[in-house]
Order: C-alpha cells, then sequence, then structure tokens
C-alpha cells in the first residue's frame, strides 16, 4: 500500500510543477493549440481557446513514469513485465501522439498529418504490444468481466491478440475523442485509474481468487501513478485550461487504461469503467452512420463528439464537464460494485 501511495504523491508533484514548467516553455515558443473553424466542421464556438499551450501530456506520462519508478525504490517491489510492457505500448502510443502535435502546431492546423492514417497505425502498434505481451508474460488468454475464466471464453492466442488489441485501440481513440473540453479527459481518466488501482490491489490481496493476474502489485503502482500524474495536470487543465494536453496526453492515458483492463482481466468491465469515453466515441459513431445512411443529408447531433452537441443547445461549458464526470463517476461506481459483489460471491463460497 505504501507504495501505491508512494507513487500516486510522488507523480503528483511532479505532475503539477512539470505541467507549469511546460505551459510556460509552451506559451514563450508559440506552441499553441490550433481549432478547426467552420469551413472544417469543427467546433467554431471554440475559437477563442486558439493558441492555449498544448503537448501537456508529455508532463502526464514523464510524472506517471517517475512517479511509477520511485515506488520502486522500497524493497520487496520487483519490476514486472507486464509494467515494463505497458510502459512500452503508453511510449509508443505517447510518440505517435507528439508527432501528431508537433505537425498540428508548425501547420496551425488541427489535423495533422497522420489524421486519416493514424488509426490505422495506432492498430497496428496495438496488436504489436497485444502479441508480446501474450507472448512474453503468463497473461491470461480468456474473454473476462471480472476475473479470467469468469464468462467460461477461452480463445486461442492468435484471436485473443486481435481482441486485444482491438481494446487497446478503442479505447486509446475513445480517450482521445473525449479531449474536447477542459478537464474532461484528464478528469474521467482519473476516476478510470483510481477504479484499477482499487482492483488490482484487491487481486494483490487475494491471490488465492485472482491467481492468474500476474504482479498486481505493480500494476497497482502503474495504475496509481496515472492517477497521481492526471491530478496534477488537472491543476493547470481544469476550465478555463491554461494547458491542454493533445493527442500525445490522450493516447498515452487511453493505452494505459487498456493495459489496466488487459492485465487485470477485466476486458468487459473496461466498458463501464471508460463508460464516458464509450459514449463519446459511440455518438461519433452513430453520427456517421445516420449521415451515411440518408445519403450525406441527416445528422443524429447537431456535432459530435456529443459533448459539443450539449454546448450547442445551450450548455455552459462547465455544466457540460461536471455533468459527465457525474456519469462517468456513475459508470465507475457501478464497476466497481460489479467486481466487488462477484469477489464477494466467490468468497462466501470458499
Amino acid at each position: 500500500m505504501i507504495a501505491i501511495m508512494l507513487a500516486g504523491a510522488v507523480a503528483t508533484v511532479v505532475s503539477l510543477f512539470g505541467t507549469r514548467a511546460l505551459m510556460i516553455f509552451f506559451a514563450t515558443h508559440g506552441r499553441g493549440q490550433p481549432i478547426l473553424g467552420k469551413e472544417d466542421r469543427g467546433p467554431e464556438h471554440h475559437m477563442p481557446k486558439q493558441g492555449t499551450p498544448t503537448m501537456g501530456g508529455l508532463a502526464i506520462v514523464s510524472a506517471a513514469f517517475i512517479g511509477w519508478s520511485v515506488a520502486h525504490l522500497r524493497r520487496g517491489l520487483p519490476f514486472s513485465d507486464q509494467a515494463l510492457i505497458a510502459w512500452v505500448g503508453v511510449l509508443a502510443m505517447a510518440s505517435m501522439g507528439l508527432l501528431d502535435d508537433v505537425i498540428k502546431v508548425r501547420k496551425r492546423h488541427n489535423r495533422g498529418i497522420f489524421w486519416k492514417q493514424k488509426n490505422y497505425i495506432t492498430l497496428a502498434m496495438s496488436m504489436l504490444v497485444a502479441w508480446w505481451m501474450v507472448s512474453s508474460t503468463g497473461i491470461s488468454t480468456s474473454v473476462a468481466l471480472t476475473r479470467a475464466g469468469d464468462l467460461g471464453i477461452e480463445l486461442p492466442v492468435a484471436v485473443w491478440v486481435v481482441w486485444a488489441g482491438i481494446i487497446i485501440w478503442a479505447t486509446t481513440n475513445a480517450v482521445n475523442v473525449t479531449d474536447g473540453l477542459d478537464g474532461l479527459a484528464g478528469g474521467s481518466a482519473l476516476m478510470g485509474f483510481g477504479a484499477f488501482t482499487i482492483i488490482a490491489y484487491w487481486a494483490f490481496r487475494n491471490p488465492g481468487i485472482y491467481s492468474s493476474v500476474i504482479n498486481p502489485l505493480d500494476m497497482a503502482v502503474f495504475s496509481a501513478a496515472f492517477a497521481g500524474a492526471c491530478l496534477g495536470f488537472l491543476w493547470w487543465n481544469a476550465a478555463p485550461a491554461r494547458i491542454f494536453m493533445g493527442d500525445v496526453g490522450a493516447l498515452a492515458l487511453g493505452s494505459a487504461l487498456a493495459f489496466m483492463a488487459l492485465t487485470m482481466n477485466t476486458h468487459l468491465l473496461l466498458i463501464l469503467i471508460c463508460g464516458i469515453n464509450v459514449i463519446e466515441a459511440g455518438s461519433v459513431a452513430m453520427q456517421m452512420g445516420v449521415f451515411k445512411a440518408s445519403g450525406r443529408r441527416r445528422r443524429l447531433f447537431k456535432m459530435t463528439p456529443i459533448h459539443h452537441h450539449f454546448e450547442l443547445l445551450g450548455w455552459p461549458e462547465t455544466t457540460v464537464i461536471i455533468r459527465f464526470w457525474l456519469i462517468a463517476a456513475i459508470c465507475v461506481a457501478t464497476a466497481l460494485a460489479i467486481f466487488i459483489g462477484d469477489f464477494t460471491r466467490i468468497a462466501a463460497g470458499l
């Protein structure tokens, strides 16, 4: 428990001061966020935010890594293969996001050169990391809700790689879609990492029930470090944001959440833990479906992701953010209730 608290505390402090330093640096060097205008069917009501420093996700990732690393100075907490592979995946996604952010800033347009190809590239990267994880660790290859084998669906290794790759890719993109209002993605991710920290520590304390979870304590430290990093970043990213996380932050957070779900054997529970991200990404998919089915004449929402729809209905941005945070909290609480309920049922039968 001390290692978990240490990781979260160190990551919070590093993120708090690191984000401040990045904010000053990018503001001084003109590294501001471009906003899509009316000609690109973008949220032109956000044009006053144009020029706000971006790429603050660098502070999130750095703080989380430092917090996780410092926690390992305590005796008895070894570096695990799962966490190390997860870090490689997170850093790969963050690098992809950073490249896109740099291109956006230099072009002064909110679509990087990879804005069409990025989905294919991140999907390939997700499959590669999933293959590495299953081939190098003892991770379970079953489809699970709260623990390995609970649904009785065991997948061949090749199929699991595809399944896990899709989970990483989908979560990464869902968090990226959510990152459109001040603090929305960071706040909801903070709740998700908080839930996974509890789940991982619970698995560590009850190895008899969660025997298929390998090195859960290290993954709890990993999750706590990201939670702390999000917390420190939100000090500056809360509305009105003085810095944005950019794709470098959104892609890193999404992949980290996915890796937690895979290593904790809570694949399907991730749908609830990232409930607000599912709603946001789902709104985009529904909008595109209706638009194409109607011969490009009709739209279901005024604008997607759905947070822009409510803004155009007249909701103040802070109202949308807080209400979406509440939805995220309800989803996370429900997920934890399902997890603990399953544990209670199993423990009562032992």
